[in-house]
């Protein structure tokens, strides 16, 4: 063949140092070739930091190890990426002045083994025995160095020879036309050499990772560590193993021509030494989660304790609290005012009165609509500065998922006997955010991971249309909260899944550990929104109609201002409205009294309640609300009695509390109905009583000359009520933590203690797990 140089005897000496490699799997449990390894280590101590070497090797190896489709000079024809710098360039240059000789040295020494034909080997023990001084990490970044150098050069003259005389000329000497004219017979060669390629380079990233393990958390005798240790040597030998086989497979090309290249063999047995390199590397990154599962934990733990002791102290501003909270990344401003819609800084918030919103993703329209509802009237009708209050959405996310599906992602489809590690690992992935330090090894497959990419798309859209329609200051991004503040947040502030709204004072300290319930019940009024403030207002509060409706209906309220008769009713069963309303109407002409009513559904069955208020409205029964304020007026009944909870009193000597209890209890069963002569509420009733007192109108009629309607009314009421009581029950969220279920509570109608019972409902537009208490 024109213009071919061949070696005497090369051709022979490159097939058997590339066939030697067939003997890899007799010598890989192999005891004695394991202390061979081992005798050729002998550390002088030297610290060498590598990452700055294996940055630019990857750099280098990822540039250069193209598609058989891609490496056409056509094709490669200013196809230049601007990829950004993964290390400064003056840490890995002044490393480098120290490390090129012997980089120079193992590059020179693998041409020599691979051109004479040396056996892998040998060729591995003699690049080990060169290496010896170095730690196991140095070795192998310091070979794949070399290997760079070499594989990069005929890349970069793959590229660019086409374009430029002087790599044009280079080329012809390598025969690298020749080559890249029969690419297509080549493909397999070189789809195992890039497999290969990889496999090294995940490989060396573990062990380097293992390097970075700080020995302060993870002690050496830990077991997946002391295992990891006694594999690291193996690895160490496959690698560089792998290396003088990929080396070979390119000298051969260059010195013997496309011919060889075209043989199947040697591709089969750079696929299994590939696979044999990936097994390894499973194993270690088992030990490596591992290690890291202990790490994150202790810093998890240590997080966790000084967050609790910035809380305990005393403060001149929030700054610290806040810091503490909300983790400001590379100077970039945390926080996204919603006003604005601009970044700004923590600064912003410095000794005011904050309040911060805590929910996951998955917080309502409803809720978000009364909150900004409410925000923008104490905007609106701020008087003075001190009556300004921030608030700060902290979204919480349950990163457990993302860390399922992002680094075990991989080893779950590759490595069947994962799956046994997959409990325990679920487990402590629900609790630890252990796999971020050991994701750093995976990062490219991460990338190319398509189902995270898909996972990650749909939650940041989520999170930016909630992010948009928030009036108020919002974090810039979940991952700004750590996990020791998601930690903190559940087990201090009790947050499960509903929102909470933690107060801060303008010197961080919390004055409430959630004041959702004031909000919802008193609005902007409740400021500062103390405990001290909610104890305030109840005292202030009497049972009355505004209390149930006040800031839901405007016409309810005309109604009180006029002072009619007014029946505020709620239930899911048609008939008995159609009897309720019928009945009503007819006792209220026969009395000739001005009566009005209104019908605000349930708090579940959302879609029925809708049904109802449809039939209500088609046969004109009554006056209806829409959904918002359905919801918003069981939201505020039910925060009545949360924060009862919280400020500890759900059971003591107030008639208020009984009258709302019993509301929130008649919900769970039937229908019922509040009547009120303007505000004042004359009886609170079970729909079993309230119908046939108004259907034995003719029984007590007689008595509304003397007694008047509202007495003539309660007092037969009450007499039908005294024969049997109607059954109490309450239900709360199993996941509404601790501070939000009471440890007991005695029924409003008889007074007794009640018995807790546990239940599970299903239901569509309902939670479908709930504890219930009866």
């Amino acid at each position: 063949m024109a213009g071919k140089l061949v070696l005497p005897g090369s051709n022979t000496s490159m097939q058997q140092l590339i066939k030697s490699d067939r003997s890899m799997f007799m010598a890989s449990d192999d005891n004695a070739m394991l202390k061979q390894i081992q005798a050729t280590h002998s550390p002088d101590g030297r610290d060498i930091d590598v990452k700055p070497i294996l940055n630019i090797v990857e750099d280098i190896l990822s540039r250069a190890t193209l598609t058989v489709d891609s490496i056409l000079p056509g094709v490669l024809h200013g196809q230049t990426q601007n990829v950004e710098d993964k290390v400064q360039q003056a840490s890995a240059i002044a490393m480098l002045d120290a490390l090129s000789y012997i980089i120079d040295r193992i590059s020179c020494e693998i041409a020599y083994k691979c051109l004479g034909g040396g056996d892998g080997h040998q060729t591995t023990v003699s690049l080990l025995n060169m290496l010896s001084n170095y730690s196991w990490d140095a070795k192998l970044v310091l070979t794949l160095a070399a290997f760079a150098l070499h594989y990069g050069e005929f890349w970069l003259l793959a590229q660019i020879y086409s374009s430029n005389q002087l790599a044009k000329a280079m080329a012809i000497l390598k025969q690298l036309p020749i080559i890249m004219e029969h690419s297509g017979p080549l493909k397999p060669k070189f789809d195992a050499l890039n497999n290969l390629i990889r496999a090294m380079l995940d490989l060396t990233s573990c062990v380097v990772a293992f390097k970075e393990i700080p020995s302060a958390y993870v002690a050496h005798d830990v077991p997946a560590l002391a295992a990891a240790a006694n594999t690291i040597p193996t690895a160490v030998y496959w690698t560089m193993r792998g290396v003088v086989a990929c080396a070979a497979q390119i000298s051969s090309l260059t010195s013997m021509g496309h011919e060889y290249g075209t043989s199947t063999m040697e591709a089969w047995e750079l696929s299994t030494l590939a696979h044999k390199i990936n097994n390894i590397y499973e194993h270690l990154m088992k030990q490596l989660y591992i290690c890291n599962q202990l790490i994150e934990e202790k810093r998890n733990n240590e997080s966790y304790e000084a967050l609790q002791k910035i809380f305990e102290m005393i403060h001149i501003d929030n700054m610290k609290v806040l810091r503490a909270l909300i983790y400001a990344r590379d100077d970039q401003p945390p926080l996204f005012d919603g006003a604005s819609k601009r970044k700004v800084n923590l600064d912003i918030l410095r000794r005011k009165n904050v309040l911060l919103l805590i929910s996951s993703l998955d917080i309502s329209p409803d809720e978000l609509s009364i909150l900004e509802q409410i925000y923008n009237e104490s905007r609106q009708h701020a008087t003075r500065l001190d009556n300004l209050y921030e608030v700060v959405w902290i979204p919480i996310v349950d990163r457990s998922v993302q860390q399922w599906t992002d680094p075990i992602q991989k080893q779950l489809q590759a490595d069947r006997s994962v799956q046994q590690l997959t409990d325990p690992m679920q487990k402590q992935l629900q609790a630890d955010r252990s796999v971020q330090q050991w994701t750093d090894p995976m990062q490219k497959q991460l990338q190319a991971n398509r189902s995270v990419q898909q996972w990650t798309d749909a939650m940041q859209k989520q999170f930016e249309s909630l992010q948009s329609t928030m009036p108020w200051y919002t974090v810039v991004h979940p991952t700004l909260i750590d996990r020791a503040v998601i930690r903190f947040v559940k087990e201090r502030w009790h947050f499960r899944n509903k929102p909470i709204l933690v107060v801060l004072d303008p010197q961080g300290k919390v004055v409430s550990p959630n004041a959702i319930h004031m909000m919802w019940i008193w609005g902007s009024n409740a400021f500062p929104f103390t405990s001290l403030r909610e104890e305030i207002l109840w005292k202030e509060e009497t049972w009355k109609l505004e209390l149930l409706v006040n800031g839901i209906d405007q016409t309810v309220l005309n109604w009180i201002r006029d002072d009619k008769y007014i029946f505020v009713y709620g239930g899911d069963d048609i008939e008995w409205i159609r009897r309720f309303t019928a009945s009503a109407r007819s006792v209220a002409q026969s009395a000739r009294i001005p009566l009005e009513m209104v019908y605000v559904g349930k708090s579940s069955k959302k879609e029925q309640v809708r049904k109802i208020v449809t039939t209500i409205t088609n046969e004109k029964l009554s006056h209806t609300w829409q959904d918002l304020m359905i919801w918003f007026f069981w939201t505020r009944l039910e925060s009545m009695l949360f924060s009862k909870i919280q400020l500890g009193r759900i059971d003591d000597h107030d008639p208020m509390m009984q009258e709302i209890k019993k509301l929130l209890s008649y919900d769970k069963s039937g229908g019922w109905a509040v009547l009120s002569r303007g505000a004042s509420v004359v009886v609170n009733g079970h729909g079993t009583k309230v119908v046939p007192t108004l259907l034995e109108y003719d029984l007590w009629k007689e008595h509304i000359a003397t007694k008047g309607f509202d007495r003539s009314f309660k007092d037969h009421y009450d007499m039908l009520h005294g024969t049997e009581h109607p059954c109490c029950r309450f239900e709360f969220l199993s996941t509404a933590g601790t501070g939000r279920i009471p440890e007991g509570m005695k029924c409003p109608e008889c007074l007794r203690a009640m018995e807790k019972y546990i239940t599970f409902c299903c239901c569509h537009d309902e939670n479908p797990s709930t504890a219930a208490f009866y």
